[in-house]
């Protein structure tokens, strides 16, 4: 017991690391813009506000919270892989690989996305979710959950940041902290819907229809996508 605590008391203290790196990153290098002190301030969620985020701001904040109910908690794939007969000591290990992925797609598909229309990349990063679904569900064979895995890190590497930049684009410069602010609530909301219902079916009919619901709302966002452009 007493080495258990030990190695907990050790993974905690390494992760203080990055946290304490990023905090320094902040009070070093990050400079806020010069504003005019003698700006008025004013509560910027108004009924005259809210009139200026337009409607292509509310398309996008629909499909991202679509696109948020298609991409649940990743704790389920862990629990995919307990079930496919990786040793609960190993299943972590999901998470790190998946993670791996992500971090070596995210760099190229960033740069892709300098020079490709967003909304075709995000279209085609949701049928690399539907495809890591569709294996996901085809069966717990450790071996397929791994290869789930991995597309699903191609995924956040190719989507990740693409609705935020989004968001930038079709909300008032002036309004942009709001509109950020709106998007995050909907899409928190969304997961957290999205999460309560992937366990009650994970719950009552199984992983496998799970993944297959992730997919079928995937489908629906991928149409609102080819819908609307």
């Amino acid at each position: 017991m007493l080495l258990w605590a030990n190695d907990f008391k050790a993974v905690f203290g390494v992760a203080v690391i990055p946290g304490l790196l990023a905090v320094a990153i902040l009070l070093v290098c990050v400079r806020e813009p010069a504003q005019n002190q003698g700006e008025r301030r004013i509560n910027p969620i108004r009924r005259e506000n809210i009139k200026r985020l337009a409607a292509p701001y509310w398309w996008v904040v629909a499909v991202g919270a679509v696109f948020t109910l298609a991409r649940f908690r990743e704790a389920f794939l862990v629990l995919r892989a307990q079930q496919g007969g990786i040793p609960v000591a190993l299943v972590p290990l999901v998470m790190v690989a998946m993670n791996l992925v992500y971090a070596g797609s995210a760099y190229p598909f960033g740069k892709l996305s300098d020079h490709m229309s967003h909304k075709k990349l995000l279209a085609w990063g949701l049928i690399v979710l539907i495809a890591a679904d569709l294996v996901l569900a085809a069966n717990g064979h450790w071996i397929t959950v791994l290869v789930g895995v991995a597309l699903w890190g191609v995924h956040m590497g190719m989507t990740q940041g693409l609705l935020a930049t989004m968001v930038a684009a079709t909300a008032p410069s002036d309004l942009r902290g709001t509109a950020f602010g709106f998007f995050n609530l909907l899409s928190g909301v969304a997961l957290l819907i999205a999460s309560v219902v992937a366990g009650l079916l994970w719950d009552q009919v199984g992983a496998s229809f799970t993944f297959y619901a992730g997919a079928a709302f995937c489908v629906i966002a991928l149409m609102a996508l080819i819908r609307k452009y």
